[in-house]
């Protein structure tokens, strides 16, 4: 059963949010606490399901993936087995980072991340367009990128 986040359990959060790599014992001395409290709360989170894992975050660029595309998809039904077909194909691509169901236009919001224009126009012939379930498939191109995050501000919830 989850709790409700109090000032100290989000003050732990957004401190992981910045370095993950942080010690129980430097967390602890920056909020004024002792490190076995901060250790319990932080299992807790992980137990409840506030904290997912713990990442790396990677520079595309350094490690060679300088293209990020964004793909709005409409299927040619909206059953609850194209949904799942879908959604199941889309976890075997390695090059898909995100996929989101979305309103609007599109059914699905895609962000795929590869080497370059050559590795998208690749990974649209061989992969993508072959999904036998597919409508419209209509891609948007990152130039530059202004904000990206994975933090999120618990100051405002």
């Amino acid at each position: 059963m989850s709790h409700t986040l109090d000032k100290i359990d989000a003050q732990i959060l957004a401190i992981l949010q910045k370095d993950s790599n942080r010690t129980t014992k430097s967390v602890a001395k920056e909020l004024g606490l002792t490190t076995s409290p901060v250790f319990e709360r932080i299992k807790k989170l992980e137990k409840e399901g506030y904290i997912k894992k713990y990442v790396a975050v990677l520079d595309n660029k350094k490690v060679g993936l300088k293209l990020t595309v964004f793909i709005g998809i409409t299927l040619q039904g909206h059953t609850r087995s194209y949904l799942e077909k879908f959604v199941t194909e889309i976890n075997k691509f390695p090059e898909i980072a995100e996929c989101h169901r979305v309103s609007g236009n599109y059914d699905y919001l895609l962000k795929l991340i590869v080497e370059d224009i050559e590795a998208y126009e690749t990974f649209l012939i061989s992969k993508l367009t072959l999904l036998p379930y597919l409508g419209n498939v209509q891609s948007l191109i990152t130039l530059s990128t202004g904000k990206e995050t994975n933090e999120i501000d618990l100051s405002r919830i």
